[in-house]
């Protein structure tokens, strides 16, 4: 009788985490960076910097030289991800946001309209629950498939620039800084310039250094 109480209480703590598994949507350095952001916490001084394994990639109190400006990437992270962790930032009505995603709901295969949707919607919220905080939406960057790394985003890169279209006019409907980083980092051909990156995808030093001269007027005025 024993064995079987016991064979029934492991029984029921395996259902436990196999339900509590199937509930996490995200991967686990999702719950992990998001739970550090949490507790990290963001103020009315911040500059915040949303968005996904491209804000990640970088150091970007070091690049921009500024203590206050705040990295809120997540790779992997796609629009309803950003939404559900939100509240974090929004909560300390920081000075400034700069939100940059798409690409991975790009590898979705979901449609132009769709993300442009998702993406509005995350405009819609900044703009409804922290209206003192100055919003900068920038455009997706280019990808470059020569590289063959993510199949996923292969024929993707007129599905990007459909996104970069659709954002800009919403972003000025809305009276949102729109800044368009494609032309900067394109090749004479719409990709990823091929000495910015090792992935096709993925910045090198290089392109950040480039991403940060075209934030800086925004960072600072």
């Amino acid at each position: 009788m024993k064995f079987i109480g016991r064979l029934t209480v492991a029984i029921a703590l395996a259902f436990a985490a196999s339900m509590n598994a199937s509930a996490e949507k995200f991967s686990e350095l999702y719950y992990q960076r998001a739970s550090l952001f949490d507790a990290l916490g963001v103020d009315s001084t911040s500059i915040v910097m949303v968005g996904n394994s491209l804000t990640h990639g970088c150091e970007w109190h070091e690049l921009l030289g500024m203590p206050n400006v705040l990295n809120r990437g997540i790779n992997g992270d796609i629009a309803e991800g950003i939404n559900q962790r939100l509240d974090g930032v929004l909560k300390g009505k920081p000075a400034k946001i700069f939100l940059l995603c798409g690409v991975n709901d790009v590898s979705h295969d979901l449609t132009a309209d769709s993300i442009a949707t998702a993406v509005e919607g995350l405009v819609d919220r900044i703009l409804t629950e922290s209206p003192t905080t100055r919003l900068y939406l920038q455009s997706l960057l280019p990808i470059n498939n020569s590289f063959a790394r993510y199949r996923l985003l292969t024929d993707k890169e007129q599905t990007i620039r459909d996104i970069n279209t659709r954002l800009q006019k919403m972003a000025s409907s809305k009276g949102v800084t729109w800044i368009d980083l494609y032309p900067h980092f394109a090749d004479e051909n719409g990709n990823l310039k091929a000495e910015l990156t090792n992935d096709g995808l993925h910045l090198l030093a290089p392109g950040y250094m480039i991403w940060k001269e075209v934030l800086l007027p925004y960072i600072t005025e």
